[in-house]
């Protein structure tokens, strides 16, 4: 008994395994990850320099984002202008660097607003599913509705709920919320019912544990790994369903810097040889949805224990 108990002293595992040499280790362990999977350090690379350009935009840019000059419209791509000017004179360059701003907002707030719903309602009809109760019916009409939801075309019931709810910020980021909550219902769903009848989650239940504690503190947990994982992949996508509606003239009013009403405003021009109002922004779309993409595959294998471990095994 005295040797257990000193070796929970201040002399023991506690004291040899302090925090920071974890945090270190986890360090060391995704810096190895990196360099044997290179495409996951270029997402985050990608990912990092959108956030900064988004960050300091307004002091890195040479000109005002919606500072029209009708003496310079649609320069090509040179020294004063670097990525040239469009139809109205305005920047391109500082234009696109300025659009994440918008696009990473409207994106993240969405994305987060529709991952913390869809996980909750997720985590209770999975914890509940299959009880006879009243709980059972709530849990199937919940599913069948996200059945519905995700029955309608995701561009179309963006559009039509930008209609509904007037052309708006605001009403993108209901609109990404609302056709993005299903996903993350379904996938805390399946967790939940794989994680429900594990023994830790049964001892809980048998300790007089209440279910709003259970699922808060060993389901909900245990249950994020593919939420995460979404997460930044649903992030990339929601940049691009922002830049959709704004492309159809139902997103972010012109001239407000996005990258989908740049797309727009400089699409008529490409029949005529200007090409460039509308490639720049498009490339930077195009790279910044590669980029979470990537990241969403790396989280789904760092925050999986079994992945991980393989993993682990593989670095050596």
């Amino acid at each position: 008994m005295s040797t257990a108990v000193a070796s929970r002293g201040p002399a023991g595992v506690g004291a040899a395994d302090p925090a920071g040499s974890r945090w270190l280790r986890r360090l060391r362990f995704f810096a190895a990850v990196l360099r044997q999977r290179p495409t996951f350090a270029i997402g985050y690379a990608i990912v990092a320099v959108v956030i900064v350009t988004a960050l300091l935009a307004p002091w890195i840019v040479p000109y005002g984002p919606m500072v029209a000059d009708p003496t310079v419209y649609l320069l090509p791509p040179g020294r004063g202008h670097l990525l040239g000017t469009d139809g109205t004179g305005m920047d391109i360059l500082s234009r696109v660097l300025y659009a994440p701003r918008v696009d990473l907002a409207i994106a993240g707030i969405g994305t987060l607003v529709s991952a913390s719903i869809g996980s909750c309602i997720g985590a209770i009809v999975g914890y509940y599913e299959g009880q006879r109760s009243w709980r059972r019916a709530v849990s199937a009409s919940v599913m069948r509705s996200a059945d519905v939801l995700q029955a309608f075309p995701v561009f179309v019931f963006a559009i039509a709920l930008v209609a509904v709810f007037g052309q708006s910020v605001r009403s993108i980021v209901v609109a990404i919320a609302f056709v993005n909550a299903p996903i993350y219902l379904r996938l805390m769903r399946t967790q939940v019912l794989s994680i429900r009848r594990l023994r830790y989650v049964e001892a809980a239940y048998v300790a007089g544990a209440s279910d709003l504690s259970i699922l808060a503190r060993h389901v909900i947990p245990n249950a994020m790994a593919p939420v995460l994982a979404q997460l930044s992949v649903n992030i990339g996508w929601a940049v691009l369903l922002t830049a959709g509606l704004s492309f159809v003239g139902a997103g972010v009013v012109a001239p407000t810097p996005e990258w989908g009403s740049m797309i727009a405003m400089g699409f008529q021009n490409v029949v005529t040889g200007q090409w460039w109002p509308s490639v720049f922004p498009g490339i930077a779309l195009g790279v910044t949805v590669f980029g979470f993409a990537l990241v969403g595959a790396s989280v789904e294998v760092l925050a999986d224990p079994v992945r991980r471990r393989i993993l682990s095994g593989s670095l050596g």
